[in-house]
């Protein structure tokens, strides 16, 4: 009897033990996402405020009065429209091109068998070894020298050769699809365009979402190569934009913040809208099921 309280007491010591872990936990996520949230909210609501009001010393946290003027005045103020679209246009093809170019080299790296393919898997990861900072100058000759210089064409173009990075997710994903299902297609007569495209690309749903939504959010924050290639100011983008109103507004903080949102809304949006194919794509490819 004495063995069973005492086994007793340990089961019960053993589940509280692991209730206070959990709780714990849970307490730790939701410190950590207020640190995370915490200045998305601050630039929410200092967009909100007026400007007396950005700096208060305690800060106001909530609004009062509610300035919506701000998002007003930022739209008169900015060519927004225009910015939008160059940005559309330089984050949208970008995403047809990788998901045009990056899935058949993952797929010729996978699942045809030829000799040398995994010596061309090793240069294509070593390419992302070079910062992208060494080949900017020799980039920005090239360009020059074709004649393509404020144009979208460096900005888009490259895309349709792939990316060693997004080869590598999808070949990693491409890895654990059953091939039994391609030796099928082919035994039924299938060629491999046949069977990339409508075997392959199906089951490859979650990881091309991944890649899409990647690709999609780091042009629309890409300020860098736009800066180095557009001279045109009918050509800039929303990050070239939001630094021109940032020199031009830069006391106005209410106004900045107002800019930014504006800026950073349609990505949590976007990134939200595919969150769950965003993280099962993650999680394959890392290895974590």
């Amino acid at each position: 009897m004495n063995k069973e309280s005492k086994l007793r007491e340990a089961v019960i010591s053993k589940g509280l033990r692991g209730k206070f872990y959990h709780v714990l936990g849970i307490l730790l996520l939701i410190a950590l996402s207020i640190v995370f949230f915490l200045p998305m909210y601050w630039m929410v609501t200092t967009a909100l405020k007026e400007e007396p009001y950005c700096f208060m010393t305690p800060p106001q946290w909530i609004p009062n009065p509610v300035d919506w003027l701000n998002f007003v005045e930022v739209f008169q103020r900015m060519d927004l429209a225009k910015y939008i679209k160059n940005t559309m246009i330089t984050s949208t093809v970008p995403v047809i091109g990788i998901l045009f170019s990056c899935p058949m080299v993952a797929y010729s790296l996978t699942h045809v068998p030829w000799r040398g393919a995994s010596k061309l898997f090793t240069l294509i990861l070593a390419t992302m070894m070079i910062p992208g900072q060494v080949i900017q100058i020799p980039l920005y000759s090239i360009w020059s020298k074709m004649g393509f210089l404020n144009t979208f064409v460096p900005l888009l173009l490259p895309s349709f050769f792939g990316s060693a990075y997004y080869i590598y997710l999808i070949r990693q994903f491409m890895k654990s699809l059953p091939s039994s299902v391609m030796e099928a297609a082919r035994i039924d007569g299938a060629g491999h365009l046949r069977i990339l495209y409508n075997i392959v690309y199906p089951m490859c749903g979650s990881i091309l979402t991944t890649v899409a939504v990647m690709v999609f959010i780091g042009n629309w924050n890409d300020y860098m190569a736009p800066l180095m290639y557009l001279q045109d100011s009918k050509l800039y983008t929303l990050g070239i934009g939001l630094q021109m109103f940032r020199s031009s507004a830069q006391p106005e903080w209410a106004l900045m913040m107002a800019a930014s949102t504006i800026f950073t809304v349609p990505l949590i949006v976007l990134f939200f809208m595919f969150q769950n194919a965003f993280l099962n794509g993650i999680q394959t490819t890392s290895g974590i099921k």
